[in-house]
């Protein structure tokens, strides 16, 4: 896991970079590492190859992005995840991005961004990486120490900042928001760090960290009737946030089509869910819903899949597969949405989750095509939140494996 002084702000990695003009991005190992620089590239969406040249590596190691996605790489014979993977081993060296408009490659890699940098981290933590350098870290911490430790550090895209209307700044340990309290704001990250925690029976539970261009709050504070926090927000030394234009995003919201608001008001309530997951998984009080066994699953994990469906009745489990092991991350309901969604990822079905349904289901069949051209005309900052969502939400899904894993 990363921890909260592994945060780097957004205008520091501007200057630490070498621009050139063969090379879009450049820049050394030990001053940007491989999480990070997913994390940047992705942030920019960027299509292209990241060339890595390690110092203890007879040869170069390769990502290919697509849209800001890593979906290939090669490490020597290793190719897809499993040589990505091994390029997080790679602790000094240069690195160069160059954009390409496509790739003539397949898409080997069908993990989200964030899932890649979550399993190639713990994995680097666990010792099933080897490490190539000189350098050696202090231990992170483990999956039953999570309450204490920070969580995993998410970093959001280039701040817009044409819909900024206000500054605030907030002291260390000041409270940004808190649990349970009504509020419609939304803020974006422009310097510091903040810590995302559910308030528990048996006490705080760290989720995340928030960063450069992370937002705080959800489309939730779109909807009539206000908005009731689902988590608390402390700063992590000095703060400053940026205050979006509230009205201006409401009414880019009520413009959207039903079938685009609804995924929308889904992706915010899957969100909830899978926290609430996890706060059970830690507090071990998660009792085994077999309700999902009764037939085959509707979306299987690992499998190709492009449909996208509106739940109209029932129910839909999203259940995630580890070794010999089934984890429930969420019971979906009426206006939620089960499928691929082309313009998010999310970590879940079908790469890393399958969908079971239970008997009274009905379901609608959406146009992902239409959806995908109708969120491309998103302004800047409406789709960043969205973005930023997806990837709560992958991160929030990790967290629920932790915690079913320690408790099993």
């Amino acid at each position: 896991m990363l921890e909260a002084n592994d945060c780097i702000h957004q205008e520091t990695i501007k200057f630490g970079l070498k621009m050139s003009a063969k090379t879009d991005l450049s820049g050394n190992l030990s001053f940007l590492n491989l999480a990070d620089l997913i994390q940047l590239i992705g942030s920019s969406g960027g299509t292209g190859i990241l060339r890595i040249i390690g110092h203890y590596s007879q040869h170069p190691g390769l990502i290919y992005f697509e849209n800001g996605n890593p979906i290939n790489a090669e490490n020597g014979k290793l190719t897809g995840i499993d040589a990505l993977n091994s390029l997080f081993g790679w602790i000094t060296g240069e690195f160069e991005f160059i954009r390409q408009s496509e790739l003539a490659i397949s898409k080997d890699i069908k993990k989200s961004r964030m899932q890649v940098i979550m399993d190639g981290t713990r994995m680097l933590d666990d010792g099933l990486i080897e490490k190539l350098g000189p350098i050696t870290f202090d231990e992170k911490p483990t999956a039953d120490s999570q309450k204490a430790a920070g969580g995993p550090i998410i970093k959001g895209p280039l701040v817009d900042y044409l819909y900024i209307v206000d500054e605030e700044e907030f002291e260390d340990g000041e409270e940004v928001v808190v649990q349970g309290k009504h509020g419609n704001w939304i803020w974006v990250i422009l310097e510091g760090c903040v810590q995302i925690i559910k308030e528990t029976s048996q006490g705080p539970l760290n989720i995340s960290i928030l960063s450069h261009g992370a937002f705080i709050g959800s489309v939730a504070s779109f909807l009539i009737g206000g908005n009731i926090r689902s988590a608390t927000t402390i700063a992590i030394g000095k703060v400053q946030l940026g205050v979006l234009d509230s009205q201006r995003l409401f009414v880019e919201f009520a413009r959207l089509s039903p079938e685009l608001r609804g995924i929308f008001i889904s992706l915010d309530k899957r969100l909830k869910k899978i926290t609430e997951k996890a706060v059970s998984y830690y507090l071990k009080s998660e009792s085994t819903d077999k309700i999902f066994y009764e037939k085959p699953p509707l979306i299987r994990q690992g499998e190709s899949e492009e449909r996208l469906f509106k739940i109209l009745r029932g129910h839909a489990y999203i259940v995630r597969r580890i070794e010999s092991q089934e984890i429930i991350l969420g019971r979906l309901g009426e206006g939620d949405f089960i499928g691929s969604v082309p313009f998010i990822k999310m970590g879940l079905e079908p790469e890393t989750a399958s969908i079971y349904l239970s008997e009274n289901i009905k379901l609608n069949p959406l146009n992902p095509k239409l959806l995908q051209s109708e969120f491309e005309q998103l302004s800047t900052t409406f789709k960043n939140i969205i973005e930023n969502l997806a990837t709560n939400i992958s991160v929030s899904s990790l967290i629920v494996e932790t915690y079913k894993k320690v408790n099993k």
